[in-house]
């Protein structure tokens, strides 16, 4: 199983802007090992970073795109599940029994729920306000996505253990068809080794590895 290292940045503060632009992320980690297992075409690079302090985990997603696609839909979870967005996913062991969901547009929208095997979501589920905080920022050729959250949740869910977090990373990009409807690409850290696109199968998490935890 693919491992990323989430460095400890220990009793130090950090807010995130979703600009990229405080210096701490300079310590973390790069990880730009992504792919399209089903689709010919190569993606265009996406940065993915995170660290931590006693409190919270940070991820920071930068994503190279100089047309995202926001659906109109005025339904918010309609919405973002047909737009440009990232996606992180944790499990507590391969049962995924249940696992838990955040998927997040360029905006900075969040679509979070539970799930259990064979897609079984529950939309009624959130991720409590005040253990999570998303921020975001459009460029002509980029975007960046952050998110914060509370080690106290991920302990709650049973998700973070000795140390580790089984973490699906991912990001969906829609691409403008000739018929001027929208199709995902899908885009992952990790190779689930399925025939087509799925990222809730347990094969398609990896580690993050916190590091002093």
């Amino acid at each position: 199983m693919k491992t990323y290292n989430v460095k400890s940045i220990k009793n130090k503060e950090i807010s995130i802007s979703g600009k990229g632009d405080n210096s701490i992320w300079q310590e973390a980690n790069s990880l730009t090992d992504f792919s399209s297992p089903w689709d010919v075409e190569p993606v265009k690079k996406i940065e993915f970073k995170a660290i931590h302090n006693s409190e919270k985990i940070f991820f920071q997603f930068k994503v190279d795109d100089n047309e995202t696609h926001i659906h109109p839909s005025e339904d918010k979870n309609e919405s973002i599940n047909n737009s440009d967005r990232v996606e992180l996913f944790f499990k507590s062991d391969n049962s995924l029994n249940p696992y838990y969901c955040l998927e997040i547009d360029t905006t900075g929208r969040i679509m979070d729920f539970k799930a259990k095997p064979n897609r079984e979501f529950d939309f009624n589920w959130n991720w409590p306000t005040q253990e999570i905080e998303v921020k975001s920022t459009i460029h002509k050729d980029y975007f960046i996505v952050e998110i914060a959250i509370s080690i106290r949740s991920l302990k709650d869910l049973n998700l973070l253990k000795g140390g580790f977090i089984e973490t699906g990373v991912y990001r969906a990009k829609y691409n403008q068809q000739q018929n001027n409807t929208f199709e995902p690409t899908w885009i992952t850290w990790i190779h689930p080794k399925t025939e087509t696109p799925d990222f809730h199968i347990f094969t398609s998490f990896g580690l993050l590895k916190l590091e002093n935890k």
